[in-house]
């Protein structure tokens, strides 16, 4: 079980790994060819006798630059799936804010009960919106609309809201493996940051040292 877990969060990283670097890289080609272009029609007005090599090479990154319209939805729909599929990364990772202070200075069995209390209302809220997405999402596929600059590749809109459903399917799965682990006393809190330590952290650095 352990290493099947450990699997699937190297899937995750991987995941959220590849949907950063597909961002960066569409959004890097697209401004370089916005830029380079140029360069070459300046080459062209300069070097009289390589004009039309100059010219002709310009022409072709501005027809590549005009050509990738798509870019910017690109970009988008991999921010959206990011956002969305990065929900239970965060709640892993601890990469959410916790305001915790308070439930820290109660005794272990209040911290507990505290504990479940909000893992319940976490999964009441992420089952309530897994509901709605599913339904948003199916009225979607049965619309069949295409997606904006992305429709000429067949992508539907549909295809890029999914996401939505999965990631909230996603936060439940991570929130009941939280329950049990609380209900089996491994773990008192939700695993969010303890920023009250961190903070202490900041405020007196030379603390791990003595």
């Amino acid at each position: 079980m352990q290493s099947l877990t450990r699997l699937w969060e190297h899937l995750e990283e991987g995941f959220i790994a590849f949907l950063l670097a597909a961002m960066t890289l569409v959004t890097f080609v697209y401004v370089a060819l916005n830029n380079i272009y140029t360069l070459f029609y300046t080459l062209s007005d300069k070097w009289a006798v390589s004009s039309d090599f100059f010219a002709g090479i310009g022409d072709h990154l501005m027809g590549y630059a005009q050509g990738m319209t798509w870019s910017v939805a690109l970009t988008k729909a991999l921010f959206g799936w990011l956002i969305f599929f990065g929900i239970s990364y965060g709640v892993r990772t601890a990469g959410h804010l916790g305001v915790d202070a308070l439930v820290k200075k109660t005794s272990k069995p209040v911290q507990r009960l505290l504990a479940m209390l909000a893992c319940a209302c976490c999964l009441a809220y992420a089952g309530l919106f897994l509901a709605a997405s599913y339904k948003w999402v199916s009225a979607l596929f049965a619309a069949g609309i295409g997606a904006e600059d992305l429709d000429r590749y067949g992508i539907k809109i549909a295809y890029i809201t999914v996401i939505v459903p999965i990631g909230f399917a996603l936060v439940i799965a991570r929130y009941l493996e939280i329950l049990y682990r609380i209900w089996t006393h491994r773990q008192t809190g939700l695993g969010l940051a303890d920023e009250a330590a961190e903070a202490s952290k900041l405020a007196n650095p030379n603390e791990e040292q003595h």
